[in-house]
């Protein structure tokens, strides 16, 4: 009953901030509302509290809306794709480098330091962290700020220096999409998240439906998006999501955790920027996709933010793929390799 009592709390407060947001017209109000008033509420210490199976369900929409995005002609587009592909592990490379330093120098020992550079999935380096005696909640708080900072950051500069028009309905209403299509994305998002937890497959909520999604989408028989609806419900709950991460965070957690959470995402918005130059200089891609692509946010939410901006969600979702199976993949051995 308590929790329920402390989810109500996030969801009213959640409320507050989208609907605060859109009436202000800041960009993508149903996302960085949620986050930046359950972050104000965690500093105040109000109770609140996400749930898990309704965070993971939001991000089945996000799968199916990405599968549902990859149609045969994307693979005309295969040559320019894999071209911009293979700098991702360069800038992986390069952030391992300078990050595992970084946070060696703000005190960190050298397992928390390691996974912290780490620009991967949350609770994959959370688990790695852990299972390496790096400090957990440091190492939530740092990749909860990353994911929050770019976040809250990459909208205004696409729409204020891009002039990416983010005020675009992501889709088309549910009343006009067909009641087939509907059935058949619900299909996809059920089934493909629970075929994905029995193989174990990480990402499960997002990669099963996007899997699924995007056989049916390449056999013609998918043929649309979720709803606009469906989508502003998934980026309300991630939103929620990342705020209530830090509930129960303390001045000290603030004056050191967070500080060095917030240099080091300039560090990495130096990085990702000079490797969107190189890709843009090479015309291996084309602006927006490649400014989402290399933004070292989370998945999910960048995700989020392609549907909206009307970017290649494909594109930009491949890149972030192949990073986040590279650093799952690549971190732990690196780690033992260089203990």
């Amino acid at each position: 009953m308590r929790r329920l009592g402390s989810l109500a709390t996030a969801v009213i407060i959640s409320l507050f901030g989208a609907v605060s947001f859109t009436y202000l017209q800041v960009p993508l109000p149903f996302l960085l509302g949620p986050i930046f008033f359950c972050l104000i509420a965690a500093i105040i210490r109000l109770p609140m509290s996400g749930v898990k199976p309704v965070s993971d369900s939001m991000r089945t929409i996000l799968g199916v809306a990405i599968g549902a995005s990859i149609t045969p002609e994307l693979f005309t587009r295969l040559d320019t794709m894999i071209g911009s592909v293979v700098f991702v592990p360069l800038m992986l490379i390069v952030i391992g480098l300078v990050g595992v330093p970084y946070f060696r120098l703000a005190g960190f020992d050298k397992p928390t330091s390691f996974y912290a550079a780490m620009p991967g999935g949350l609770q994959d380096m959370l688990a790695f962290g852990e299972e390496a005696g790096g400090d957990v909640r440091a190492l939530s708080l740092i990749h909860a700020t990353r994911v929050l900072v770019i976040v809250a950051v990459l909208p205004f500069f696409l729409q204020f220096f891009r002039e990416v028009d983010l005020t675009i309905s992501p889709g088309v209403a549910a009343g006009q999409t067909p009641i087939s299509q509907m059935l058949i994305m619900v299909f996809c998002a059920a089934f493909g998240w629970w075929g994905a937890r029995k193989i174990k497959l990480f990402g499960a909520s997002i990669l099963g439906p996007l899997i699924v999604a995007m056989i049916l989408s390449l056999s013609g028989i998918l043929t649309v998006r979720p709803p606009t609806e469906a989508i502003l419900l998934a980026q309300f709950f991630i939103g929620l999501g990342i705020g209530v991460k830090y509930v129960g965070i303390t001045m000290k957690e603030i004056r050191h955790d967070i500080t060095a959470a917030i240099g080091f995402c300039v560090v990495l918005a130096i990085i990702s920027g000079v490797f969107i130059e190189v890709i843009l200089l090479l015309g291996l891609g084309t602006d927006i996709d490649t400014i989402l692509s290399f933004a070292p946010g989370g998945q999910a939410e960048m995700a989020v933010i392609a549907i909206v901006a009307g970017a290649d969600v494909a594109h930009v979702v491949a890149h972030h793929l192949v990073r986040i199976v590279m650093v799952i993949i690549g971190a732990p051995l690196f780690a033992r390799f260089t203990k």
